[in-house]
């Protein structure tokens, strides 16, 4: 079983639902659903193409998936997640675009936000007691020599190369896509979304994330609202 702690809005958002119905997927417990077709790109195409993202859901990393520290145990976590979100205030993205980052299509900020990235260390920071140490093999699974020497100190510190100075935050929705692919596939997400994108994001929870087993899609465990307000839990 590992756990992650990531944002994702609210299941009765706008985007939210947009996302999933993008993905095929709804991790906040709703079953799987039929892809669709959207503007050029056939039904087996889109499905083809979120086959990745699926898994995981629509969200934005804040603490990569991890494997629970002996000593702590999934209270423990909820609990700290709800004291840390009580005494911290949300960050609002004035606006989200469709960019492609290392050939896999997300919505990323539109400009740099600094009062983002460092909300995003602190928590990197705060949750790192919960994490147990990766073994070999999870850090062999993170192809270490692909890695910059400073994305490789953090994968060994933090357990996830991308934090810090190397943290961008993505709400990931597609696998790679190739040159040929991309004009269409930016199209077909432009055309979804475009609405949406044009209104400010607040980063106003934590979710704590699940995958039961080895492979299993994440799903939302706790929704924890930030700025003193009650958590809102859903499972």
């Amino acid at each position: 079983m590992r756990y992650a702690i990531y944002f994702t809005p609210r299941q009765d958002e706008l985007l939210a639902r947009i996302a999933a119905n993008w993905l095929g997927r709804d991790p906040f417990g709703a079953a799987a659903r039929p892809v669709e077709a959207v503007a050029e790109l056939s039904a087996a195409e889109v499905a083809f193409h979120t086959a990745s993202a699926r898994r995981y859901g629509f969200h934005a990393t804040l603490k990569a998936p991890f494997g629970l520290a002996p000593n702590e145990t999934e209270a423990s976590l909820r609990e700290a997640l709800d004291n840390f979100a009580e005494v911290t205030s949300p960050v609002v993205i004035p606006r989200l675009v469709v960019g492609q980052i290392d050939g896999f299509f997300a919505l990323v900020p539109e400009a740099p936000l600094a009062e983002l990235n460092g909300f995003a260390g602190e928590v990197v920071r705060a949750f790192d007691r919960f994490r147990a140490p990766l073994t070999e093999a999870e850090i062999e699974r993170r192809s270490p020599d692909s890695l910059k020497p400073q994305e490789f100190r953090n994968l060994c510190q933090w357990g996830y190369p991308y934090v810090f100075e190397m943290f961008r935050f993505h709400m990931t929705l597609s696998g790679r896509v190739g040159p040929q692919e991309s004009p269409r596939l930016r199209a077909a997400i432009d055309s979804l979304f475009a609405d949406v994108l044009r209104h400010p994001v607040p980063v106003d929870a934590l979710t704590l994330f699940v995958e039961t087993e080895p492979g299993a899609p994440f799903m939302v465990l706790s929704h924890h609202a930030l700025g003193r307000r009650p958590a809102r839990k859903t499972a």
